[in-house]
């Protein structure tokens, strides 16, 4: 029988002294290797709007829903778009509507200390759907190997 959870490695980056990012590797739509920083605090998954090849743009259903403010940035030009396929190890993610936004900063910040590239912010909304609980202490991440379905 397989097992109901999948647990992934996570990276622990200290950007500066106490200042931490956790790291997570998955695939994009072409089997290209992404990184991306588990953001619990942020509400929707954001993707770097420069990965053009990797979504499409979509329409948002009102101007708020996928609007993104920086905390010393303000607010942050953002589109809506969908990621058709991603690959976190087994976990499988289709037609993922993320919020579109230039990443160049936090890739600019990841260079002066680590040779990876950011493709998004891993946020809230997959952390929920896919029942994912964060084990510091060893660096993984579990996710539930078939999300519930959720009824709206």
């Amino acid at each position: 029988m397989m097992p109901r959870t999948i647990e992934l490695p996570l990276e622990l980056i200290e950007l500066e002294e106490q200042n931490f990012h956790l790291v997570l590797k998955s695939e994009l739509d072409d089997g290209k290797p992404a990184c991306w920083i588990v953001d619990t605090g942020a509400s929707k998954t954001v993707f770097d709007s420069n990965l053009e090849d990797y979504y499409e743009l979509v329409e948002a259903k009102n101007d708020e829903e996928y609007q993104s403010a920086g905390i010393s940035v303000g607010m942050v030009e953002t589109r809506v778009g969908r990621i058709r396929r991603l690959k976190f190890g087994r976990v499988k993610v289709k037609d993922l509507k993320v919020a579109l936004i230039d990443l160049t900063h936090v890739n600019e910040i990841y260079r002066k200390y680590r040779d990876i590239r950011i493709a998004g912010l891993l946020g809230s909304d997959v952390l929920k759907t896919y029942g994912c609980c964060i084990d510091y202490q060893h660096g993984k991440i579990t996710f539930l190997r078939k999300p519930p379905k959720i009824v709206k």
